[in-house]
This record gives C-alpha cells, structure tokens and sequence, in this order.
C-alpha cells in the first residue's frame, strides 16, 4: 500500500523510485496529477508540501486542507522538520560522519543541467553518518539535509568523492561499481519527524526500503535494522 499515514490533516505516502512528484516538460506521469485519486472522501484534492526527486524513493507528505497544507510547508521551511534518507555510496567517506557544508548553485554543462559547487550560490549543508561499509568500496550513509536545495544530496555526496550508487549524473561511471548490480538510484527518504499540523506533537513517519535498494542490502549483508535510531548529528 502507497499509503503509509493517513488522518483528517496528513497523508503520507510511499513515493516508488521513478515516479515524478511534478509535471515538467516531456513529463506527463507524475504525483501530482494522481492527487484527486487520495481525496478519501474529503471534498478538495490533497496538496503536495514538498517534492522528492523522480528517482528517490521514500517519504512525502500531503495537506489533506489548505489548513494543513500551509502548515505543513511552513514546518518544511523551518528548522522544525527532521529528514532522514538512506544510501548506498561508492566508496566510504573520509570522515565517517560529519558535515558537508558546500554552496550550490545550476551548473550549464554540455547542453544539461546540474548543481555543483558555487562560492556565490545558496548555502546547503548536510549531515551524515556511515552506517556500515563492505570493505572500501561501498558504504551505507544515513543523512540530512539542513537547508533544501535541489540534488543538494546527490550533489554533496559526489563532491565528497562517494557519490549515491546508481547516480550517473553526478558521479558517472563511479557511482556504478564493479560486481555490484546497481540499476537504479540508492537513495530513499528513510524517515520524516515534524509538528502534526492539528496540535504540535511530533508526527514520525517512516518508509521501508524499495525492493532494488532492498536488495542491494541484502547482497551487501547490511542490516537495515542496525539503522534505526542512528540520525546524523543535525543540532
């Protein structure tokens, strides 16, 4: 089931990999347009508070009221929210854990667009934790953006040198390793914690591994159980 949580304020559900959240140009499948299927008998269509890019998996919220909606947008733009994702990296950062804290700005390159590293662009810092590593070739990150710029995660983790398993846009024929059956991005939104929009207490909402990302884990012999509870230092 794509719902994870539902209420009379939120609907959580469980973005697949591949599936866009918005329409753009040569986009005509996307979340957005399936909105009015998730009404659960409720007079207007939910409304989306955040995006996930098409290829990350996981978490993402809609305001079932514009009530909601704006409440939860403003919980996103605050320090109130606490996002956690998963993903598999090449190779195993130096140091384990820490912060990336690396301004990003749009990159034209070759006819595409990207973001890559800009003294002059906006501020985007990351924390991250290295949950286990298969030797040195691949390690299982849990991470959280501090600020919400676009990729800001695929971004930071290949200017760290391991780039997201799976991410040919930014890490090219290294975010594809040898022995390693990676077709598709290994990046999931994991975990979302932030004030329910009727009264303030923390709702926690929580999504469970694709199977592709599943799978990797199982060939990797990680324990996705030895993740849970293990944030980034985010304070």
């Amino acid at each position: 089931d794509a719902v994870l949580y539902r209420d009379d304020w939120v609907i959580a559900l469980d973005k697949p990999a591949g599936l866009a959240t918005q329409g753009g140009s040569k986009l005509t499948r996307h979340l957005d347009a399936m909105l009015d299927a998730l009404r659960f008998g409720a007079g207007g269509r939910p409304r989306l508070v955040h995006r996930l890019d098409k290829d990350t998996s996981g978490v993402l919220l809609l305001g079932r009221t514009p009530e909601a909606a704006n409440a939860l947008a403003d919980a996103f733009k605050s320090k109130a929210t606490r996002k956690l994702y998963w993903a598999l990296v090449a190779g195993v950062p130096r140091p384990k854990g820490g912060r990336v804290d690396l301004p990003l700005a749009k990159l034209k390159r070759g006819g595409g667009e990207k973001m890559g590293h800009d003294p002059d662009g906006k501020q985007a810092l990351t924390a991250y934790r290295t949950l286990a590593a298969a030797g040195g070739r691949t390690a299982w990150l849990a991470l959280s953006p501090l600020t919400g710029r676009t990729h800001q995660l695929r971004a930071h983790m290949a200017a760290l040198g391991t780039p997201i398993l799976g991410d040919g846009k930014y890490g090219g024929q290294d975010a594809y390793p040898e022995g390693l059956d990676v077709g598709q991005l290994m990046l999931h939104a994991r975990e979302i914690a932030l004030p329910h929009p009727a009264d303030g207490t923390t709702l926690r909402i929580a999504a469970p591994l694709p199977e592709h990302m599943a799978a990797a884990f199982r060939q990797l012999r990680f324990d996705p159980e030895r993740g849970e509870g293990l944030h980034p230092d985010a304070d």
